[in-house]
């Protein structure tokens, strides 16, 4: 029997106002479940902090097996910590990251590479890398789509996951519904109803209801049926976590 692998996301948002009660919002990341990642958020509503943590947490839950690979367009400062690393892309590079896990994928699936310790790609402003490319080579982001959408269909049993961090998850950059090919969908800072009805199934959205989400909270969609509301809390020593990312994308 597979064993559960859980990952904190935040606290109970209701339960952190309501009571000062710190619950515990988690997520399996084992093979068993889709734990495929899309976060979204607009500029400075905790997304790049949160996308840091999960980070992290994923490395520690994968231990010594696990690789990491980060894909970052917008060259943010709050990731200026993994730039030596050996498999950090920035900017141009973004693609080749891509490319390397899906080569990963495909060695998988045809049996010539039967290992399955944890593959994870992270890619921070997915939406902005991906209309970049549109707006210059079509047929290129039409295929870099369709290699997403693969991991996405075939990843969870091979050992490949996704993290995609983005602004607005439009469809244009999302085709065939891949949207909905996520696990775990975090929404994070102020709420933007637009967002939502990407994202959400419309029964779930009247329960947000009248909540005002800050900077590092938001809501969580679990396997398209669990919604959960979380604070995410802030890290006492940031540097710690920064060097476990860092061992992450150099081991």
């Amino acid at each position: 029997m597979m064993k559960a692998s859980n990952i904190l996301l935040g606290y109970d948002f209701d339960k952190w106002y309501g009571y000062g009660a710190k619950e515990a919002i988690t997520t399996d990341v084992s093979k068993k479940f889709n734990s495929h990642t899309l976060v979204c958020g607009m500029s400075g509503s905790g997304k790049s902090f949160l996308t840091n943590i999960l980070f992290a947490r994923l490395c520690l839950e994968n231990g010594s097996e696990g690789q990491v690979y980060f894909a970052d367009f917008k060259q943010d400062d709050q990731f200026s910590h993994l730039r030596n690393c050996p498999r950090y892309y920035p900017y141009d590079k973004s693609i080749e990251a891509l490319n390397t896990v899906y080569e990963i994928l495909h060695n998988r699936q045809s049996r010539k590479d039967k290992s399955r310790y944890p593959i994870t790609l992270i890619w921070d402003e997915y939406m902005a890398n991906i209309l970049s490319i549109q707006n210059t080579d079509k047929k290129k982001a039409d295929e870099i789509m369709r290699k997403v959408s693969e991991i996405l269909m075939l990843g969870r049993s091979l050992g490949v996951r996704l993290v995609i961090s983005c602004q607005r998850p439009d469809a244009s950059a999302f085709p065939s519904g891949s949207r909905l090919n996520y696990g775990v969908i975090i929404i994070v800072g102020a709420p933007i109803r637009s967002i939502y009805e990407m994202l959400i199934p419309k029964e779930y959205i009247d329960r947000i209801g009248e909540r005002e989400f800050m900077v590092g909270e938001g809501v969580v969609l679990l396997q398209g049926s669990q919604l959960e509301f979380i604070k995410i809390p802030l890290i006492r020593d940031v540097e710690k976590m920064q060097q476990i990312c860092i061992n992450a994308l150099t081991k």
